[in-house]
């Protein structure tokens, strides 16, 4: 960037009246990238929040960007819902037409970017991690000199640090779009149909049972009944999910074709019961022992649940 952030493509803004640039002027903004279904940014936030707080009196000004990933992502009452729940109380700027992502020429989820006074971006950091020296720089960028907060965060639930050392499964899409790894047989795109799940199951791979459609950014459950499993490794697992039908899906997850007991995520009772509601990720499992090679399995009471991508930590 050339010129100080506008903001100006903002689609409507949370927490705060459009901020202008007079509002801006002379002040240290850290502007924070995020959607609300991504677990690398549910997993900065706490730092975000944190610095947010410490730094007010300084003169930081946290903006949050959230600029959508998936379609139903675009819904403000989402973003709104989202925001409470994380307890975001600094300026949100709601970036549905990706306008504040092509003025700062972003491509991630999350991305920080350091603005000084005079509007120039000092830093970036893009994903998770590096938080004391992003700390360090706003320390920097306000002239201030003390005990650093990054060291203190814990976050907890689904903000919770991934654990790295067992993680071996990556993010995986289950739209065409994006996706890979599906292993039932004969896929056909953007139809409803029939599907089964294979005898065998490999690694990192997912299928599907029951009436589905496998669209280009998501699935949809057709029928009365169906059900996702995946073969994973991982502390945590997580799905994206969204409900269209104005009406709760009650689902119940399976972990090695069993109830998940102690190994419930936070989405779901030692049971394996949940509910989808509205659109977000869900915690389906995190293991409170040691982690292995499981298999996870979702299964939905009712037609209508959209799946977009698991997620893992």
């Amino acid at each position: 960037m050339s010129a100080p952030p506008t903001f100006a493509g903002a689609t409507g803004w949370l927490n705060t009246a459009p901020l202008r640039p007079e509002d801006l002027r002379d002040r240290v903004v850290l502007v924070d990238f995020w959607t609300l279904t991504c677990i690398n940014w549910l997993r900065t936030e706490p730092w975000i929040r944190a610095w947010s707080q410490a730094y007010a009196d300084d003169g930081l000004l946290v903006v949050g960007v959230h600029t959508p990933e998936f379609s139903f992502e675009h819904d403000a009452d989402l973003v709104r819902l989202a925001t409470a729940e994380r307890e975001i109380t600094y300026p949100v700027a709601l970036d549905d037409d990706y306008g504040i992502w092509t003025e700062f020429d972003n491509h991630f989820w999350p991305a920080l970017y350091f603005v000084d006074g005079a509007g120039e971006i000092r830093d970036q950091h893009f994903g998770e991690g590096r938080y004391v020296e992003s700390e360090q720089s706003i320390q920097r960028l306000l002239g201030v000199s003390r005990e650093l907060v990054a060291g203190e965060i814990m976050g907890q639930g689904v903000e919770a640090d991934a654990d790295w050392d067992t993680l071996r499964t990556p993010e995986t899409y289950l739209g065409y779009g994006r996706g890979g790894g599906f292993a039932s047989e004969g896929p056909i795109l953007d139809q409803s149909r029939a599907y089964a799940f294979p005898g065998f199951l490999p690694f990192n791979q997912w299928g599907l049972d029951g009436e589905w459609t496998i669209g280009r950014e998501r699935i949809r459950l057709d029928g009365p009944d169906g059900r996702i499993a995946f073969r994973f490794q991982a502390r945590d697992a997580h799905l994206v999910l969204a409900n269209p039908t104005g009406e709760p899906i009650p689902f119940q997850v399976f972990l090695d074709g069993a109830a998940p007991g102690p190994a419930h995520g936070v989405d779901v009772a030692a049971d394996g019961a949940g509910v989808l509601r509205e659109g977000r990720l869900y915690q389906l499992v995190r293991q409170p022992e040691a982690v292995e090679e499981r298999i996870v399995e979702i299964a939905f009471g009712g037609p209508g649940a959209e799946a977009y991508a698991f997620t893992f930590g």
